[in-house]
């Protein structure tokens, strides 16, 4: 019987390999920028067509590489940054494993242009699917320049996989701002289909904070600092009212390197408790140092996932460093009772103050019965007593609302009772008579029906109609817009801005006019119609979080996602209370819509409990 295990072809190992390095063109960009900023650049250019598909070319002014180092850096694990495996716990570079290259170059065609500063001629070489094309010198600048091709034009079915231009740029974006965030003294710039996008010059830390996200950003910045014998935390993080609820400017750096690490993003969030809401996070912007041999970054091939020695220690100084910040800067409500307010009044001229005076009655006695003019003698004014009679006209009519707790108090039933010629005219229109529904818990409708009780959830039946309402809308039927009386301003991060770029269209089918107005900045003119004016801010960062949590491409997926989420939004909330109307209303529209059972997430919105069930319940 002949042998089955062989060795893989070199080809065939890098492409295999190339799957967990270069998963997409940001993972491409990634590593390109970090080999420029350990060959000791100053100046960076990223330049990208089609989102990295067609083109991905860096260009920098570092070390250079000599002929032989050229051809060597493309060999898997040819790397100059470690010699043996005590190395490994020491790492200050960004890259080490010596894979990336080798991944690049079995699924794209590379071009490399690099010449030495000592050195009059440089090195070109020209790779495609692992295999070298050609190598010759060539007259360059100094430094390195990479042209990656076509990427994954060997693997079709790693390029069909890959997502629209708008979402892999905007992967490319959160590579770049990772690179450049770490590294203000590099000049950083970044060209996405000729059109400039970043021109990053070179400054401190809060300088190139500002120039990433925006000038509006520079005052809301509390600088952080702790150092100790075992670690040192410095940065910025944001006030607690600049909280959103879209993620984005939360960026943890450990020796140089963005990481993430939802442990110390706890930390974070534990130190704003009781400063923001729930649901708010916060902006930061940390950089930890620590000594090398107490991190392990070579648990995964991102290198964004890392172990720390004493995370415990690093929970409590980060924790700390933060409160500090927040306490330094009087966040924290505080009353002052020794202060006495002052104001400045300025009499006219001519003017003479004089004491007040009152007049009083010596006559006056509460114990006694007055005349009935004693309210004229001293108020200087008749009571009118015509006509009050109006006021209580029809309020034996009113209808009622009565309330009735148990003595468990496990549930609140409030019956909700109109006059009895409205019921007539309602029955008619309606499921239910108006006698017949009730609200528990202010979280649910319960209604009497022939086969047993109607439960139906309030919030998720609400969430159903809306959600019919705007898919019909989006297939093309007129959308109820409202035009804002002011306008409202909402300043975005260059990620969020290409998802609102990304759903313009959608959105706009769906009641939103969103007009860009560059630089991350947005105007949004008219909104769907049964929407508050005063949540829009909130709504807009809520939609782009959870739309970022679950995306999709399709322009028919994102539309009925979008009015999942403005549907879930939108929708009333589990503790309000409902009029008897608004309660008829709701269930009448619920049992309109095609599918009255069933909620946009797949949960169920009502419920028939058979009398045979309630008999059981009971112990019958």
């Amino acid at each position: 019987m002949s042998d089955l295990i062989r060795l893989l072809p070199d080809s065939v190992a890098n492409q295999i390999a190339a799957g967990e390095v270069i998963q997409r063109p940001a993972s491409a960009v990634k590593e390109l920028l970090e080999n420029a900023v350990d060959a000791g650049a100053t100046q960076i250019k990223l330049l990208v067509k089609d989102a990295g598909k067609t083109l991905i070319q860096v260009i920098d002014n570092g070390s250079g590489m000599s002929e032989t180092d050229a051809r060597m850096c493309f060999e898997r694990h040819a790397t100059s940054k470690i010699r043996e495996a005590n190395d490994l716990f020491s790492i200050r570079t960004l890259g080490f494993r010596g894979e990336a290259l080798a991944s690049i170059a079995a699924i794209a065609q590379v071009e490399l242009k690099t010449r030495k500063v000592d050195e009059e001629v440089g090195t070109s070489i020209i790779i495609e699917g692992s295999k070298v094309k050609s190598q010759e010198p060539i007259a360059c600048q100094q430094g390195t320049t990479f042209i990656v091709k076509n990427l994954f034009y060997n693997i079709p079915a790693r390029r069909y996989f890959l997502k629209s231009d708008t979402v892999e740029f905007r992967h490319i974006l959160e590579e770049f701002q990772r690179v450049a965030l770490v590294h203000p003294d590099i000049e950083f710039s970044l060209f996405n289909n000729d059109k400039p996008v970043f021109q990053l010059s070179k400054g401190n830390l809060r300088q190139r904070i500002v120039h990433i996200f925006g000038n509006q950003i520079n005052e809301k910045l509390l600088p952080v600092e702790a150092k100790t014998e075992l670690v040192s935390v410095i940065g910025y993080i944001g006030k607690p009212e600049t909280a959103r609820k879209t993620r984005g400017e939360q960026y943890f750096f450990a020796n140089g390197r963005f990481i993430k690490h939802p442990y110390l993003h706890h930390a974070v969030e534990q130190a704003f408790e009781e400063l923001i809401p729930d649901s708010a996070i916060p902006s930061y912007f940390l950089y930890i140092e620590v000594d090398p041999s107490t991190i392990d970054i070579n648990i995964h091939p991102t290198k964004t996932e890392v172990n720390f020695q004493n995370g415990q220690l690093l929970y409590a100084s980060i924790r700390t460093s933060v409160k500090h910040a927040l306490g330094m800067f009087s966040l924290s409500p505080t009353i002052d009772f020794d202060t006495e307010p002052t104001f400045d009044f300025h009499a006219p001229k001519g003017y003479e103050p004089k004491a007040p005076t009152i007049t009083i009655n010596p006559d006056y006695n509460p114990f006694r019965k007055q005349p009935q003019n004693f309210l004229k003698a001293n108020a200087g004014m008749t009571p009118n007593h015509a006509g009050w009679e109006k006021m209580y006209e029809g309020i034996a009519n009113q209808p009622s609302v009565q309330h009735e707790q148990e003595n468990s108090n496990d549930f609140i039933l409030i019956p909700a009772q109109q006059p009895e010629n409205e019921q007539a005219g309602s029955s008619e229109n309606s499921l239910f008579a108006a006698n017949k529904l009730f609200q528990v818990q202010n979280r649910f409708i319960v209604a009497n029906v022939k086969s047993g009780l109607l439960i139906v959830d309030q919030q998720k039946a609400n969430e159903r109609i809306i959600f019919e309402k705007i898919s019909s809308n989006a297939e093309g039927q007129a959308v109820t817009r409202q035009r804002v009386l002011f306008p409202q301003t909402i300043q975005l991060s260059a990620v969020d801005s290409e998802v609102i770029n990304e759903l313009t269209d959608n959105l706009d089918s769906l009641g939103f006019e969103i007009s860009a107005m560059g630089g991350g900045t947005f105007v949004i003119n008219t909104v769907p119609s049964n929407m508050p004016s005063g949540e829009i801010i909130d709504f807009i960062d809520g939609l782009l979080e959870d739309y970022k949590k679950d995306r999709t491409d399709s322009p028919d997926d994102q539309r009925i996602k979008l009015a999942r989420i403005i549907a879930g939004n939108l929708a009333v909330k589990t503790t309000q209370v409902l009029k008897i109307e608004e309660m008829q209303q709701l269930i009448d529209e619920l049992f309109a819509c095609q599918v009255p059972d069933v909620a946009p997430d797949g949960s169920r919105v009502l419920r028939i409990i058979q009398v045979n069930e309630i008999d059981k319940l009971i112990g019958r």
